[in-house]
Formats: structure tokens, sequence, C-alpha cells
């Protein structure tokens, strides 16, 4: 375990090495994601293309609200098309249930990782 700011500090100059999980809750809009996912000097980028580099450049020092605007759909395209981005997402949660349980709850709501509410969970009649 590392302090946050050292965490930070080594995911900043890429030492955490070879699979870092890292969730970002940063705000802001698509430009300043961008910067900090995609261009070669953003805090989460391992790498950039040189042509969506300059495209990055060009939107943010564009005055133009209609130009920067669509700059940021160009860049956005190229990242579709290249497939940049690949979130991995493995949520491992342990589950049990007891010789009490009837219906445990797990699978009551589809595509959730946990048991439904514990209301929804039946036990045996005794």
């Amino acid at each position: 375990m590392l302090e946050r700011a050292a965490h930070v500090t080594q995911l900043r100059e890429k030492k955490l090495r070879p699979l870092v999980f890292v969730i970002s809750a940063a705000y802001g809009n698509a430009a300043t994601r961008i910067d900090s996912f995609l261009s070669a000097g953003g805090l989460y980028a391992y790498g950039s293309y040189p042509d969506i580099e300059g495209l990055i450049q060009e939107q943010s020092g564009e005055r133009d609200r209609k130009r920067r605007e669509a700059t940021l759909h160009r860049i956005q395209q190229l990242m579709h098309e290249r497939a940049m981005f690949a979130p991995i997402w493995d949520i491992a949660a342990l589950h049990a249930y007891g010789p009490r349980v009837a219906e445990p709850g797990f699978g009551l709501i589809g595509s959730f990782l946990w048991s439904a509410p514990y209301e929804d969970v039946k036990l045996k009649a005794r």
C-alpha cells in the first residue's frame, strides 16, 4: 500500500507496472478528460498517436467554439475507430448463504453483483 501522494506520483511517472487499477472521479468536460486520458502527457495515458496529439494541441488553442467542438468530435471519432480505451472491470465478491436460507437473493436483480436487498431473502421455515 502506498500513501495517496506517493501513489499519484508513481502513477504520473508511469512506474506502476504491469497492471494498475485506477478509477477516476475527475470532474470536467470531454476536453479535460481527453487531456488526462489521451494526451501524451496525461496522468492516465500510456502512449498516444501523433495525429491525435496534434488535434489535441489544436483543440486546446482554438478560440472559436464551433471549430473547437468539431475538433473534439474528430478526436472522439479517432479514439472510437482505434479502440483506444478499453475499460477492464472485474469485481470479485464473496457470496455465501447458510442452511437456513430458502432463497438467497443472488441473481434476483439482473446484472447486479451483490445479493438483492435483505427484504427479498427468504428463510426456511423452522
